[in-house]
């Protein structure tokens, strides 16, 4: 790390530890020797951190007695960052960063947006960083971050990311996923919905229309949500007295004939739920060219409930995402966390709706519904 790397990360560290209360007001900071053994840094370094902290007014530096933490207003403005290394890809984060900065501003803070859009492809590691040492440099308070999916390098650039962004003690609120392999919990605040819940509810409506063999079809290098939706699957299916048929997890490309026709097919399912809308809409065009028809052959239902989902033909069976309420809970999260660093790392999931269309086929099965199971769907 360069000296003003360094520098920058000292002064992060220690202005966290002061407003998060890690150091009584006027109490003292240790001894800028002590600092230099803690950051591996040297006095002319930490010094410079210290006298941006006194300029704020954080601190006061008393010659001969030391550093002292000085009364701290209970209001004002705070700087945070958006890095969302895929948006453009799926359509749910854009309502979410959309209402994160709405709530960013009816507090009077700041948001900075680093994306795709705006810095490159963040899949590189590279750009990445460049952006994360961007907030560090603006001296965010915390960084609003979905992790990378669906490229083969995402785990080395993903922590490349969390390493860098943890080490300025910058906070970090995780948006939709981990970016850790399911069942793995990082020591991060996630907001999303219940992914397990949410498989569960889709594969009992499919059961609950006929459904007796159900296959998940998922891309490679997903994100662990979509191992939790196919959790969820084989729980209902269970449930359902159908563990003989359990669910596998196919993985491959939904627009490749040769993996849809010798892998998804092969055991005959009745259902196939896609680990998201984008997925479904590939495999729709696909199942389209091998003259397997939805639902009357196939029933096939997924995730997101993006815009294009009741577009599609059939129109798409799907799990609505709260995707406004997401963000509200999002900067929620990320200020209780800045009030208490001390708390547990938490999952705040929210509630979400099945959207029922044609290609689950509910229409053509609608008196099954109401003689079988009446009201629950």
């Amino acid at each position: 790390m360069s000296r003003k790397g360094k520098n920058i990360h000292i002064y992060n560290t220690l202005k966290s530890a002061i407003l998060d209360g890690s150091y009584a007001v006027n109490g003292r900071l240790p001894t800028e020797v002590e600092l230099c053994v803690q950051f591996q840094a040297s006095r002319p370094t930490v010094g410079r951190a210290l006298k941006v902290l006194q300029e704020e007014g954080l601190v006061e530096r008393i010659a001969g007695s030391g550093t002292f933490v000085r009364q701290q207003p209970k209001s004002g403005k705070l700087a945070f960052g958006l890095l969302i290394p895929q948006l453009g890809q799926t359509e749910i984060f854009e309502p979410i960063c959309g209402q994160i900065a709405q709530e960013a501003l009816k507090r009077g803070h700041s948001l900075l947006w680093g994306s795709s859009t705006q810095a490159g492809d963040l899949s590189d590691r590279q750009v990445a960083e460049a952006v994360c040492r961007n907030y560090i440099e603006h001296q965010v308070r915390g960084v609003f971050f979905a992790p990378l999916e669906h490229v083969a390098n995402r785990q080395e650039t993903n922590q490349a990311i969390i390493g860098q962004l943890d080490h300025a003690g910058i906070r970090i609120v995780l948006l939709d996923r981990d970016y850790l392999a399911y069942p793995q919990r990082s020591h991060f605040d996630l907001v999303g919905i219940h992914n397990n819940r949410a498989g569960y509810v889709l594969a009992e409506h499919l059961i609950g229309l006929g459904a007796k063999r159900i296959e998940f079809c998922a891309v490679s290098d997903s994100a662990p949500t979509v191992f939790q939706r196919h959790l969820g699957c084989q729980d209902a299916l269970r449930q359902a007295g159908l563990a003989q048929k359990l669910s596998n997890l196919c993985v491959g490309e939904p627009e490749d004939a040769a993996f849809v026709r010798g892998k998804l097919l092969k055991s005959k399912p009745d259902a196939v739920i896609c680990a998201n809308d984008a997925t479904a809409a590939r495999l729709l065009r696909t199942l389209n060219g091998l003259g397997i028809q939805v639902p009357a052959d196939l029933r096939v239902a997924a995730f997101d409930d993006v815009g294009y989902a009741k577009l599609l033909h059939p129109a798409l069976t799907t799990i609505r995402q709260p995707c406004r309420d997401i963000g509200t809970a999002a900067m929620l999260t990320m200020l209780e966390r800045l009030d208490n660093p001390s708390l547990q790392a938490r999952d705040i999931l929210l509630d979400f709706e099945l959207v029922v269309r044609e290609s689950c086929g509910a229409k053509q099965s609608q008196s099954k519904i109401t003689t079988q199971i009446g009201p629950r769907h």
